[in-house]
């Protein structure tokens, strides 16, 4: 096996699922999609964040819903037929994340990602992992180990914990 070297790092393509947040494109790498299913049920868990819409049974699994839209401190929209839960593994744990609509699966070149502007480098958005630019329109790609902080992490376990 070679090492990777400055021209194959220009051609590494990355795969990520598109959804929009309002008018926003965000992206996820496609390794850490499981599935993208429809809005169903969700049944409310108290005393949890505002951005915890409540717990899915997925085939038997108890999964905690996170709304993307309050998470970022979007206002909040009613649910649409386009409406999606994509449901990832964060740290081990199965969390569904409800998004506006699923858009594509798209290939991005990697060269084409540059990191997020310094002026939204924050704390608070240090789950944005770049800005992708593909045919006039910027991607933002998301970091889903870095959505939630470590005692927000620990809350989902705890409602996992409490709903089963």
């Amino acid at each position: 096996m070679q090492p990777k070297n400055e021209s194959d790092s220009k051609k590494e393509v990355l795969q990520l699922v598109t959804f929009r947040l309002g008018t926003e494109e965000y992206s996820l790498d496609i390794l850490s999609v499981q599935e993208i299913i429809r809005h169903m049920h969700l049944t409310k868990v108290p005393r949890t964040p505002d951005f915890v819409e409540g717990v899915i049974n997925l085939r038997g699994r108890v999964i905690p819903v996170l709304d993307l839209r309050k998470r970022f401190g979007l206002p909040s929209e009613d649910r649409t037929n386009e409406t999606r839960i994509i449901v990832v593994e964060v740290e081990g744990k199965t969390v569904g994340l409800k998004v506006d609509a699923v858009s594509e699966v798209l290939r991005l070149p990697a060269a084409s990602v540059e990191p997020p502007p310094s002026i939204i480098s924050g704390v608070e958005s240090e789950y944005i992992k770049g800005v992708g630019k593909l045919d006039g329109r910027l991607i933002i790609l998301l970091d889903v180990g870095k959505i939630l902080t470590r005692s927000e992490k620990d809350a989902l376990g705890n409602v996992i914990v409490a709903t089963a």
